[in-house]
């Protein structure tokens, strides 16, 4: 695998800063990837966004992961999730620009994951991933459940976000994901990224692109 290609763009609080990684072979999609909390350490470099664009990477996609506003390089600072959507946003759209005519995926971990759910809602994307998403902790009444094919990952020994928290939520959902439970898995899948990565990869390998 080629290393990473650091990328700057444009959002609405100033410069964001990425990390663009493309597979293999001729590109078929794009990816974004929305990574942990920025107030408890979360960034690009996260181990579990870093799965997330490789199991993109496996499928076909060119990933982009990036720090939002307030971390690293980024200009601006944390928003409640806002903020973070329009950087999001900014960076799926700078990803369609580079690379026009191709689909959009988009995942997520964590606090990323429910910036993934809101930017969703705002954008035509054709894959979801959301990795123990943190919809608990932050409204979720921006949120348009998604439509395309939606891969939801949660760990059942999660000690930061509530597995039954994320089941009720789902409960709730007119078209409620695709769930894979990893049995024994903690938040940060310690010891199963590499199993986490071929989850994601099994799934949608069975989905081809629309023509």
């Amino acid at each position: 695998m080629a290393a990473s290609e650091a990328v700057i763009f444009q959002g609405s609080a100033g410069q964001l800063e990425g990390l663009l990684d493309a597979p293999l072979d001729k590109a078929r999609a794009i990816a974004v990837v929305c990574h942990p909390h920025p107030l408890q350490q979360g960034a690009m470099t996260n181990k579990v966004a870093y799965i997330l664009a490789r199991a993109f990477n496996d499928l076909g996609a060119v990933s982009l992961r990036f720090n939002f506003r307030g971390v690293g390089n980024s200009a601006g600072s944390f928003d409640d999730g806002v903020g973070e959507t329009a950087d999001a946003l900014a960076a799926m759209d700078w990803l369609s620009a580079r690379y026009p005519g191709l689909p959009l995926w988009l995942g997520g971990f964590s606090f990323g994951a429910y910036v993934a759910l809101r930017a969703q809602s705002e954008r035509p994307v054709l894959r979801l991933v959301t990795v123990a998403p943190a919809v608990e902790r932050f409204t979720t009444t921006a949120i348009i459940p998604p439509v395309c094919p939606w891969l939801l990952i949660q760990g059942d020994a999660d000690e930061v976000v509530s597995p039954q928290a994320v089941y009720r939520w789902m409960a709730g959902l007119s078209q409620p994901p695709r769930l894979r439970v990893l049995q024994g898995a903690g938040h940060f899948f310690h010891g199963r990224l590499n199993e986490l990565r071929q989850t994601v990869a099994t799934y949608f390998s069975g989905y081809p692109e629309p023509a």
